[in-house]
């Protein structure tokens, strides 16, 4: 019998097939990933430029620049074409519209595949997390869901530098399985059981890397990167605690790890925003500096209302929320959190 989320292409030689929503730098690297791991993948774009492009040169230079794609990727323009056969569906499409533009293709999802989502944040209407909408929108359970989160800098393992990451389900055997279809020989994969914890971490550490620009784009150094990344982890464990995430997913890949590389480097576009803004830029002339949003710019709303909700304090997303939409000045953000009642560190 052919397991959930793989499919029997010959008799008794299962193989795994996977469309990934998706054509964006992240979509298009994890299913590079996939298809170096030995799986055959569909990706689904709408630009169909991009689409044409993968198909005959195995480039996507829009979002890849300069990146040789491997043998087994088919992309397409037609959502149902990629996922007819798909037993593992991998979901890189913008957060905020994902459960309109999955809703829309529910009834063409196989009827044992695996959802897999890729995305980092919170829904703003909803305050669900994206493996919450993911179950919504295509209507399936959450055994049958996963996450994959971590230090994924998409540029960096699409140049195929090593780096491991944290594939979660509620569902050891759906862990199991996405972990095994996306093993490289420089991508490996963690498995973990805490599904809040790791789609907290994954959302909030952009909220953290536009503070860490931020501060960087007003000249401040290392001191105060790494107050912030500390005090971040702190605000990221607060929320997640109060939530009922498990007290060792924080200093894991999905939270430390994940937070180090998006605070720290310029390829994160949430650190490269902040840093704009820190520079003295409005919102909207930071964002036609990076070359788009970053997903922390409308996440740090829904992860403010979600912690408002369960009674958390989280004074770094408050400020950070303060200068992108109220029009606070960095400087006034940073005076704001220095000037907060001294406790002992251990008090979080």
């Amino acid at each position: 019998m052919t397991q959930p989320g793989t499919i029997d292409r010959q008799p008794g030689t299962p193989r795994t097939v996977a469309a990934v929503l998706g054509s964006g730098s992240w979509g298009t690297t994890f299913a590079a990933v996939l298809a170096d791991a030995g799986c055959e993948v569909r990706l689904w774009g709408r630009d169909p430029d991009v689409v044409a492009q993968v198909n005959t040169e195995r480039r996507n230079d829009k979002r890849l620049p300069g990146i040789e794609l491997p043998h087994g990727i088919r992309a397409t323009t037609d959502a149902r074409d990629a996922l007819a056969g798909a037993g593992i569906v991998v979901v890189a499409v913008p957060s905020q519209s994902a459960r309109e533009t999955l809703a829309a293709l529910r009834e063409h999802v196989e009827p044992h595949a695996v959802a897999v989502s890729l995305m980092k944040g919170v829904e703003l209407t909803s305050d669900e997390r994206m493996s919450e909408v993911v179950a919504d929108a295509l209507a399936l359970p959450e055994s049958r869901i996963a996450v994959v989160s971590g230090p994924n800098l998409a540029r960096e393992i699409a140049e195929h530098q090593p780096t491991a990451t944290v594939v979660s389900s509620t569902d050891p055997g759906t862990a199991a399985l996405v972990a095994a279809a996306c093993t490289t020989g420089y991508f490996r994969p963690y498995t973990n059981a805490d599904v809040i914890g790791v789609e907290l971490c994954g959302a909030v550490k952009n909220v953290i890397a536009l503070a860490v620009g931020m501060a960087q784009g007003r000249g401040f150094g290392l001191n105060t990167t790494a107050t912030i990344i500390t005090r971040g982890l702190v605000e990221i464990t607060r929320l997640g605690l109060a939530l009922g995430a498990d007290p060792a997913t924080f200093p894991g890949l999905a939270g430390m790890g994940d937070l180090v590389a998006t605070c720290s480097s310029p390829l994160s576009r949430n650190h490269t925003l902040g840093k704009h803004m820190g520079q003295g830029l409005s919102l909207d002339e930071a964002i036609a500096a990076t070359g788009g949003t970053a997903e922390g710019v409308k996440s740090c709303r829904s992860v403010l209302d979600l912690a408002r909700k369960a009674g958390v304090d989280m004074p770094i997303t408050a400020g950070v929320f303060a200068v992108l939409h109220e029009g606070l000045p960095v400087d006034d953000m940073a005076r704001a959190l220095l000037s907060r009642p001294q406790k002992a560190e251990s008090v979080a």
